[in-house]
């Protein structure tokens, strides 16, 4: 049985180029190495067609029998079949050689498909826990929103949480975007990349590199980090590290979180972007109103019609767009309007900051530059343009880069709460008669009314279009200038105050 497995782990090595036929040998005693055994005994059945899952799951069982792991828990035996995929990986300078010959002799686009394959052949991207994932789209006037539930991301097991706290504390790899990371073993506390490869890429005269992220929110999400373990900031530098990578992949946008808690991303302490080659709803709506503004004479711009505080730069020239997201950056950054609510500072506290994004698009380099504030008051102790507690029930992470181009990335505890909502509402039970979903009571009693009716065969289709409806308010809350008559009259205050002009005068 174990002879089997192994063989057809070789083999899906061999079906998906991972290895080729000269590694064979290699690569068994590499698997028996890793399950401590002496000897192979090739079987005469033969494979064509390998369910990767399925492979790895009859050989964790047998290292769970032998005792090869600790314990038989998700985290344990990530950590082992990480250990069994790397027998079949190419080493780091290998997979950089395949890359960058593709990259100089047909194309950027042929670079990253390798890539990107490469990092779900490794399993390093779990194709067949990404496929779990709830997805739908939301039609709103602001144009199509992406909603998804995350359930790709392993949780921790109580086991594995409470060995981490029991366990020497380690400062190597000092975070999970560290360079050394690439062929980590991984420990309770931190996950295994024995399979994961990076890219090196000269960003701003600096080595960075370029992976993808393991749980891909959408099309070839990928991470863009900083050689060295410094916290990210956002600043003129950064909009010329953003040019500096779509000029060597205009396939893909680049953009960065915003560098200040509450608004910011999961990771702080490491200077890092996110991109792919996707289009988000963001990316698509339109300007409203034009501007111009003296010495940027190539660029145009634009307030885009979106729930958040969008001002879109276009220009053939990338320079002009760096000098002119400065120029808006620095102006921000020391902006107040009491009427409307922004504060630069409260008691030595920054609030203004940018969740900026570039792209190449019909031939023309764009910068969006999202304003973001991060004040707090009594009534809202998470953030006045973050989810209000109203719609904390379904959403009350920071709303970050990918949720500000408008995918909604939800805890996976709404697969369970969503599911049981449904069963309430076919069969007319009393919603806040259960503990798991009586948060959820207000929110469905709220929108019930507009339905004539609530069956099985639609009941799924009103759940997901009202958790859009959710999102669709979530980054209106978040929105600092919100889409309205008087949001946009506060939006060109500060326009004006930087020097922008309607392109009409």
């Amino acid at each position: 049985m174990i002879y089997m497995a192994m063989k057809k782990l070789v083999q899906y090595g061999l079906n998906t180029g991972l290895i080729k036929e000269a590694d064979r040998n290699y690569v068994v005693n590499q698997i028996l190495d890793v399950l401590k055994l002496d000897e192979y005994k090739e079987p005469d059945e033969e494979f064509s067609e390998i369910d990767l899952e399925a492979v790895l799951k009859e050989l964790l069982d047998y290292a769970w029998d032998m005792g090869l792991i600790e314990e038989n828990t998700v985290t344990y035996r990530d950590l082992f079949d990480t250990r069994l995929m790397n027998c079949l990986m190419p080493r780091p300078s290998e997979v950089e050689q395949m890359f960058w010959g593709l990259y100089n002799h047909q194309s950027p686009l042929a670079a990253t498909e390798y890539f990107y394959k490469l990092s779900q052949d490794s399993d390093y991207i779990r194709r067949y826990r990404i496929k779990k994932d709830m997805r739908w789209i939301t039609p709103t006037k602001y144009g199509d929103l992406d909603i998804t539930v995350n359930l790709s991301k392993p949780e921790k097991d109580p086991k594995a949480i409470a060995a981490a706290k029991l366990a020497k504390q380690s400062g190597y790899p000092k975070c999970l975007l560290c360079m050394e990371n690439e062929g980590y073993a991984g420990r309770t506390d931190h996950p295994a990349r024995n399979n994961h490869r990076i890219i090196r890429l000269n960003i701003n005269d600096s080595q960075w590199g370029f992976q993808y992220s393991p749980y891909v929110y959408y099309n070839e999400h990928c991470i863009i980090f900083n050689g060295q373990h410094i916290p990210m900031k956002i600043e003129r530098e950064t909009f010329v590290k953003l040019f500096d990578f779509v000029k060597q992949f205009p396939h893909y946008f680049l953009g960065s979180n915003a560098d200040l808690p509450i608004v910011g991303g999961s990771i702080l302490s490491h200077d890092h972007f996110q991109g792919g080659n996707y289009d988000f709803a963001m990316a698509k709506a339109q300007m409203e109103t034009e501007y111009c503004i003296k010495g940027f004479e190539g660029a145009t711009a634009g307030i885009v019609k979106w729930p958040m505080a969008v001002l879109r730069t276009r220009s053939k020239d990338p320079e002009e767009l760096i000098a002119l997201g400065t120029k808006v950056l620095d102006a921000w950054r020391k902006y107040t309007d009491e009427e409307a609510f922004i504060f630069a500072e409260t008691q030595g506290q920054p609030h203004n900051t940018i969740t900026p994004i570039a792209r190449m698009k019909d031939g023309m380099y764009e910068l969006d530059l999202v304003l973001r504030n991060n004040i707090t008051t009594e009534e809202f102790p998470l953030g006045v343009y973050h989810p209000h507690q109203d719609l904390h029930h379904i959403k009350k992470e920071n709303i970050g880069l990918i949720e500000v181009m408008g995918l909604a990335v939800l805890p996976s505890r709404l697969k369970e709460e969503l599911n049981l909502l449904e069963e309430y509402m076919v069969e007319g039970k009393d919603i806040r008669s259960n503990p798991e979903i009586e948060k959820h009571a207000d929110w469905v009693e709220a929108f019930l009314p507009g339905y004539e009716s609530v069956t099985r065969d639609n009941v799924e289709d009103i759940l997901n279009k009202e958790v859009g409806r959710v999102f669709e308010r979530v980054l209106e809350d978040a929105g600092v200038y919100k889409c309205n008559e008087e949001g946009r009259r506060g939006f060109e205050r500060f326009l004006t105050s930087v020097g922008f002009v309607p392109a009409s005068q």
